[in-house]
């Protein structure tokens, strides 16, 4: 059997080496509900730069989705992201978009982000506009991870699952989109050397007070791939 990597139990505490800063933020002409549109209608002629754990083998990885919900404020589009509760099995407290592993019942990748987003946050289909898919992303955990990329239409209420999520927020998509945001971390397992992207965002909590939401892993890293797509 194939040996996963080991997890990282404390990003906070791995050294940051240095910042993207030299590379170009994404135009802000680009991060409209129509400029999305037109570049996810056109072919993708690109790679993701980072697929995540390539040495896993894909029949044994779970088939799962989760959805990049860009909700249309008038300050421009934000993407929601979820705080986990700190209990759970799999990246307890992290940041990530609403999502999980397919069921029998979901049709395809696109069912299984909708139907996730609502159990998790409560996030009506209705106020959900699909624009198209990035590549997959293999977890450590052992997940074929599918991002679903949506609009999303104001007014909605959220309802969280209490179990899976502590707080849903929202991040403005051009900070996410500005590399200088993108920290790289880096370190040495096993005699290997290994690196991870972070995009902490200084945010309010739902309780109106600042906190720093550590957006890293398998979040980030979408993120840096949907950066990628925009700038290609």
């Amino acid at each position: 059997m194939p040996t996963t990597r080991p997890r990282i139990l404390d990003p906070h505490a791995v050294p940051v080496v240095g910042t993207d800063a030299h590379l170009p933020a994404v135009d802000p002409a680009r991060l409209t509900p129509e400029a999305l549109r037109q570049r996810f209608g056109l072919p993708a002629s690109w790679q993701a730069e980072i697929p995540g754990d390539t040495e896993l083998m894909a029949p044994e990885l779970m088939p799962a989705s989760v959805l990049v919900p860009l909700v249309q404020r008038p300050e421009g589009l934000r993407v929601l992201l979820t705080r986990r509760t700190d209990h759970l099995r799999d990246h307890a407290g992290q940041i990530s978009f609403p999502g999980g592993r397919a069921e029998q019942e979901d049709a395809d990748a696109a069912a299984t982000a909708l139907r996730e987003a609502e159990e998790e946050v409560g996030l009506p289909r209705d106020a959900i506009d699909i624009i198209g898919h990035l590549p997959h992303y293999t977890t450590v955990t052992r997940y074929r991870v599918t991002p679903v990329v949506a609009l999303v239409h104001p007014p909605f209420t959220l309802q969280l699952d209490s179990f899976e999520v502590a707080e849903a927020f929202e991040v403005p998509l051009d900070y996410l989109m500005t590399p200088a945001h993108h920290r790289r971390h880096a370190f040495e397992l096993q005699g290997q050397r290994r690196q991870f992207l972070s995009m902490p965002w200084q945010g309010i909590d739902a309780q109106g007070a600042p906190r720093e939401y550590f957006i890293w892993g398998a979040t980030a890293a979408m993120l840096r791939n949907l950066y990628g797509f925009l700038r290609s």
